[in-house]
Order: structure tokens, then C-alpha cells, then sequence
């Protein structure tokens, strides 16, 4: 893998992880870097789970938007378990 494609994975996360606390909404348990961290562990549960479906094409225009939904939804998981973690302790 390439470098910058890495670099481009993690800003998707990254961003991912920001718009997902948008569509939660309140205020972060872990602040806006943990949200960024979130997301981009968000990235990697939607990836997977694309994978396993068969869903994306790397490399492509649909593989990006692909990549870029599937990171916010496993980013929209992981904010929304995070929220509800943090507010039942």
C-alpha cells in the first residue's frame, strides 16, 4: 500500500469520526481527537465489514465513495457505543 494512500485512508476516518458526532450530536465523552480516533477505528470495522459482503472496488471513483460511506457508518457505530458507554458510568 502506498503511502499516501494510507494518509488519504486515515484523513477519511478521521473526518468520519467529526460528521459522526455531528449526526450523534452532544458533547464528545473523549473530546474531538477521540471522536477523529473513533472514526478512523470506524473506518477499519466498515471496511471489514464491506469486505465481507463483497462491497467496493479499491482504486476506483465508486471505491472511494464506497470507502467513505463505509467509514461513516462504522465510525456512526463506534461514536454512538462510545456515547452510550461513557454516559451509563
Amino acid at each position: 500500500m502506498p503511502a499516501w494512500s494510507l494518509i488519504v485512508w486515515l484523513a477519511i476516518g478521521a473526518i468520519a469520526g467529526l460528521i459522526a458526532r455531528g449526526f450523534i450530536g452532544g458533547t464528545p465523552p473523549f473530546g474531538r481527537i477521540g471522536d477523529m480516533i473513533l472514526g478512523i477505528a470506524g473506518g477499519v470495522v466498515g471496511g471489514y465489514a464491506m469486505a465481507l459482503l463483497g462491497i467496493g472496488a479499491g482504486g476506483t471513483v465508486g471505491g472511494l465513495v464506497v470507502t467513505c460511506i463505509a467509514a461513516l457508518a462504522g465510525a456512526l457505530l463506534l461514536v454512538w457505543l462510545s456515547k452510550r458507554i461513557k454516559v451509563q458510568r
